[in-house]
């Protein structure tokens, strides 16, 4: 996880956010992420092919309690020579039925960087747009969108 996670930062974000900070991110660093998310209460499905890992989704409950969303999609990461397999597709569907019938989850909240790539990914389960905010990433200041699907069914629906 930690491979896709890194090695998709570097291949979606190219030309977004700066190579110094595409520098720093380490293998190492995010399997410690990886291992404490995974000990933790959120929900995660990973994507293989042929065996290997490929990509990843993970959540949980919605973190700043702003917006009226009970349930939050983390992150949502897949290696590039994978995209527009349907992968990404059959992860959010999956995952979103696991919060809903485990979590009891209603709603969901994903914030997305405005230059990402992958927003048309996202609109194409036509969610509602939330609230923008500016983050920080390395030096810089980025733009996120949050987009929301106030009925989770809508998402398993696909």
């Amino acid at each position: 996880m930690a491979i896709v996670h890194v090695n998709s930062w570097k291949t979606t974000y190219k030309g977004i956010v700066s190579d110094e900070y595409l520098s720093t991110l380490k293998y190492e660093e995010r399997e410690k992420l990886w291992m404490k998310a995974l000990s933790s209460p959120n929900f995660v499905w990973v994507a293989e092919v042929d065996h290997q890992v490929v990509g990843f989704i993970s959540g949980g409950k919605e973190r700043t309690k702003e917006y009226g969303y009970d349930g939050e999609l983390y992150a949502i990461y897949i290696l590039k020579q994978h995209q527009k397999c349907g992968i990404g597709k059959k992860l959010v569907q999956a995952f979103s039925k696991e919060m809903k019938e485990i979590g009891n989850f209603k709603s969901i909240l994903v914030w997305v960087l405005s230059k990402n790539p992958s927003v048309q990914f996202y609109q194409s389960f036509k969610p509602v747009k939330v609230a923008t905010a500016q983050i920080d990433i390395g030096k810089e200041k980025h733009q996120e969108i949050a987009f929301g699907w106030p009925n989770i069914n809508s998402l398993i629906e696909g």
